[in-house]
């Protein structure tokens, strides 16, 4: 969420800064909120001091020897009885012009750090750099789609069968490859990087995404868990969950969501905390499924493994101090790509312009691996600097040199995508004769085999 005394204070500025990313920010709309505002805080100041005159002139008046019921007295009493009703229908109708803020705070996205380019898509995305050469073949190139098929590895027919479209089956070598990675790169993160491991729930409530800005916009996105109550089984789950400790527990699942990143519950560890100054920085890694309805992809990418409803990633998670949040982006980074050096992975970075980053980022690289039978890079990671964004929605701080609470900064980036990975390694390792060589540096979690045949 923005900071409210930018708009305050400059209203023209952060709305010239999200025009930048295509945003029209309703100043109109926002003068006329802060006008409500300030007219019930100003009233309700008057208000309480001229109650204050006015009971301080009864108490004048009656020291001058009038009764509490003589007329002068009275008539005073009236006054500042009238004064408290406006009063307190004014303070009863505040918090409904605050939420009427809030709401149209919680959906205006945060503003482009200064860096970034000005750009409308990801056509105006800025190259950083590239590491390593495109993988050349001598013969014709398959898809991951037609090297897992290939190997009795890779079954999509039997997850829909299962789920439905845009999931995923693996078996046997290639199941095993699939957590080899993800296990890789927990131990690379922990060992070299210095996170501290989680693992944390793949359910959260309303309050975890609105923390980190899924909700209210996105939530056409998620996947939402839908409560038994008043359906016709009510009554038995009811029953049951009474008996292990009261029905309230059930009405609290009603407005709980899958998580689509592991990013939502390890940045909400710290909703609500004050963390201490010696504690900085934080950061944490989690392996977690990921869950996404993919609302607006409309048949983009329906082959394979690179966009499906479930998928699991490898999360980079820092809080940091304001004043290193923009070096712990390039470390984060850094992070993130030492996986694909590994790997021997080809890859570039790209700095996303104003018009391709997220809702809640101010600053964003991707990481783009080289996927040979795309003949192009595709994203694998995105590393995201949301400065106090996040954390003013979530009230996370930590108490300054000064002894004072301040907004964190939060930082998160795929450190990465799993299936993405693996989809990577097949392609790139793939084999005239239809096997695939294991990385290196996978053999170890891989039992010592170095290929992997049907």
């Amino acid at each position: 969420m923005l900071d409210i005394q930018a708009l305050r204070n400059d209203l023209a500025a952060v709305a010239a800064r999200l025009a930048s990313r295509g945003y029209t920010l309703d100043t109109a709309k926002f003068e006329q909120l802060e006008a409500g505002r300030k007219t019930i805080q100003t009233r309700t100041q008057e208000l309480q001091a001229k109650r204050n005159e006015k009971s301080k002139m009864i108490g004048y008046v009656i020291g001058m020897g009038s009764t509490p019921t003589s007329p002068d007295v009275v008539a005073l009493k009236v006054e500042v009885a009238n004064f408290s009703e406006e009063q307190k229908q004014l303070e009863a109708k505040l918090p409904q012009v605050l939420k009427a803020m809030d709401d149209f705070l919680a959906v205006i996205p945060n503003t482009p750090h200064a860096t970034v380019p000005v750009g409308k898509s990801e056509a105006d995305n800025l190259e950083v750099r590239k590491v390593g050469e495109p993988t050349k073949f001598t013969f014709e190139v398959k898809d991951h789609v037609s090297i897992g098929e290939g190997l009795n590895g890779l079954d999509f027919e039997t997850a829909t069968k299962i789920a439905g479209a845009r999931f995923s089956l693996l078996k046997g070598p290639l199941a095993r490859l699939h957590r080899a990675l993800a296990q890789f790169m927990l131990d690379t993160h922990t060992a070299e990087h210095g996170y501290t491991e989680t693992y944390v729930p793949y359910l959260v409530n309303a309050e975890s995404m609105r923390g980190t800005g899924q909700l209210p916009k996105f939530e056409e996105d998620l996947f939402k868990l839908q409560s038994v109550v008043g359906t016709a089984i009510d009554a038995v789950v009811s029953e049951k969950i009474s008996n292990s400790g009261g029905i309230a527990s059930l009405q609290n699942y009603k407005s709980m969501y899958l998580i689509p990143t592991a990013e939502v519950p390890v940045t909400n560890m710290v909703r609500d905390e004050i963390v201490p100054l010696e504690k900085l920085p934080m950061k944490f890694v989690a392996h977690t499924p990921c869950f996404r309805s993919e609302a607006g992809s409309y048949g983009r990418d329906t082959r394979g493994m690179i966009r499906q409803h479930q998928f699991d990633k490898v999360e980079l998670v820092q809080m940091v101090h304001p004043e290193k949040s923009y070096e712990a982006l390039e470390e984060l980074l850094g992070h993130a790509e030492t996986i694909l050096k590994k790997l021997g992975l080809p890859y570039r970075i790209v700095k996303l312009c104003t018009g391709d980053m997220g809702f809640s980022a101010a600053t964003t690289y991707d990481i783009e691996v080289w996927l040979p039978a795309q003949n192009t890079y595709r994203e694998i990671s995105s590393c995201s600097n949301f400065e106090a964004f996040q954390t003013r929605r979530m009230q996370a701080r930590f108490r300054n040199a000064q002894g004072k609470p301040e907004l964190l900064h939060t930082l998160n980036g795929s450190g990465l995508a799993v299936g993405r990975t693996l989809v990577a390694v097949l392609e790139n390792y793939q084999q005239a004769d239809g096997s695939v060589l294991v990385p290196e540096v996978l053999r170890p979690y891989m039992g010592g085999i170095t290929s992997i045949t049907g």
